[in-house]
């Protein structure tokens, strides 16, 4: 029998059976990876380990990693912005054919280092990354650090500077839309007359816009000084430009934020008469919520329902906001189990609940002492792909607190911390805190003191009273141990004045 032919040399060897390929990792198993990290303190060493972690377990298809999972992953990881500006710098370390860089990706870490101690300097070689990697800057990289220097870092003056110093220092031109954000971070920061100060002082580089205007406004308003917020509106007639609907929405707003109701109501009617002949003033959807939510924290929940009945009458059906307003009064001022009606009715009638619509109803069903149902409340929002988000998990936390279910709120807690949750952030350290003086118990001074060291280590600093009634509580329980690194604490920063009352 003659042996088999050769193998032609043009035959295809046979394949090896195909490896499993990992799926890409999806940004929360990236923050899950930059919360385990060994180090949060950002260097060059923690971050080039942290850069060599993630390319070690991201499968090679899955790289470059995009922006919108880069993104995602400091969004995630946002109440810990010492980790999200170590994570932003592990990225920056990739090989460039691993990552994807976009100035959204640096706006957000610009954002998160402004939070920090020491904005000036690393918001400085965070601006640089721009022209470095040939971004170009985006119309929010200067308005946010105008707002976090303003409002965070409560320094407007450090805002001014910036503004005037942005063609020599990063070639930017001082336009009017770049003014007006300066000026809204001046307003969001209580200081409106510094504002009103800012456009006589520039009005001729700046004429102001109907913008400018409405942004004085706005800010005389949140200082509940509502003379000269229609002072602003007649000086914007009086220069030829038209109010806006977004004009009359804030000063009915004004009026009801400084509990001025017959004004307020008096003010929507005109709109309503004046509405017929000009569309500018006819109250839209903004309006009547503002109108209902006004009136329903006013107590006349009567009233606030008439207008909510007579909204879609008039053409101006309500939005999510609007119902999320009307569930927010009535849990405020009525009965519970009326709020949960109108959420049965909005869901009836075709709307989506927000994270806002379940976060105020579960706030109302715990402040009714009807726990239980919240928590089937917050399994029925993941059910339906609504992520609660760190307002939700701190009324849960606050209100377990004042029933006494202190080791279910703590745990919700450490799921918090760990990532299982959405992170805490400074309101949920300043609950906790302040629950653990309830007892007085030398174990419940520990907790708080490991609160104080834990919200420190993310990037928050405590209030001053805060934690000196934290350090007494342990001087006085006996805790020298807590007590040394406490001080060690205070010796470190000196926001944290000493006031040691024995």
């Amino acid at each position: 029998m003659p042996p088999p032919p050769p193998p032609s040399p043009t035959a295809a060897a046979p394949t090896p059976p195909a490896s499993p390929t990992k799926p890409p990792l999806c940004p929360r198993q990236i923050a899950a990876l930059v919360l385990n990290h060994p180090s949060s303190t950002l260097t060059a060493a923690s971050a080039r380990s942290l850069s060599a972690s993630i390319l070690a377990a991201a499968p090679a298809p899955a790289l470059p990693i995009p922006c919108p999972v880069a993104n995602s992953v400091l969004k995630l990881l946002w109440h810990h912005a010492p980790r999200a500006l170590l994570f932003f710098h592990a990225l920056l370390r990739l090989p460039p054919s691993a990552r994807e860089l976009s100035p959204s990706t640096v706006d957000l870490a610009l954002d998160l280092a402004a939070r920090l101690r020491h904005p000036r300097q690393l918001t400085s070689s965070i601006l640089a990354l721009f022209p470095r990697h040939g971004l170009a800057f985006t119309p929010r990289t200067f308005p946010i650090l105008f707002e976090r220097f303003a409002v965070s870092q409560r320094r407007p003056d450090l805002a001014v500077r910036l503004f005037l110093s942005l063609h020599r220092s990063h070639g930017v031109a001082q336009d009017l839309t770049l003014f007006n954000s300066l000026l809204d971070a001046l307003v969001k920061s209580r200081h409106a007359g510094k504002a009103a100060s800012l456009v006589r002082a520039l009005e001729r580089r700046f004429p102001p816009d109907a913008v400018t205007y409405n942004i004085l406004a706005d800010g005389w308003c949140r200082d509940k000084d509502t003379s000269r917020a229609l002072d602003i509106l007649r000086q914007m007639v009086e220069s030829g430009i038209a109010p806006t609907k977004a004009t009359y929405n804030i000063i009915l707003k004004g009026f009801f934020r400084s509990g001025q109701l017959q004004h307020a109501w008096d003010f929507f009617l005109q709109m309503k008469k004046r509405g017929f002949n000009d569309e500018s003033c006819k109250p839209d959807v903004v309006s009547y919520t503002t109108v209902l939510h006004g009136l329903g924290v006013a107590g006349q929940l009567d009233k606030a329902r008439k207008v909510f009945g007579e909204m879609s009458k008039q053409g101006c059906p309500p939005s999510t906001a609007t119902y999320n307003a009307l569930i927010q009064v009535i849990c405020k001022k009525g009965n519970v189990e009326d709020a949960v009606a109108v959420f049965d009715d909005m869901v009836a009638k075709g709307y989506v609940p927000n994270v806002v619509t379940y976060t105020v109803l579960i706030r109302g069903l715990c402040h009714a002492k009807k726990i239980v149902r919240a928590i089937k409340l917050l399994e029925r929002m993941k059910s339906e792909g609504c992520e609660p988000d760190v307002q939700t998990h701190n009324v849960l936390i606050r209100y377990s607190f004042e029933e006494g279910e202190i080791e279910k709120a703590l745990d919700l807690f450490e799921r918090m911390s760990k990532g299982m949750e959405c992170l805490p952030n400074q309101d949920t350290y300043n609950i906790i805190i302040s629950a653990m003086f309830v007892r007085k118990r030398a174990e419940d001074m520990a907790v708080a003191a490991r609160m104080v060291v834990d919200m420190v280590d993310r990037g928050y600093l405590p209030r001053r009273f805060m934690f000196n009634r934290v350090l007494n509580g342990l001087m006085l329980t006996g805790n020298q141990e807590l007590s040394k690194e406490l001080l060690r604490m205070q010796e470190k920063y000196a926001r944290l004045r000493r006031e040691i009352r024995l």
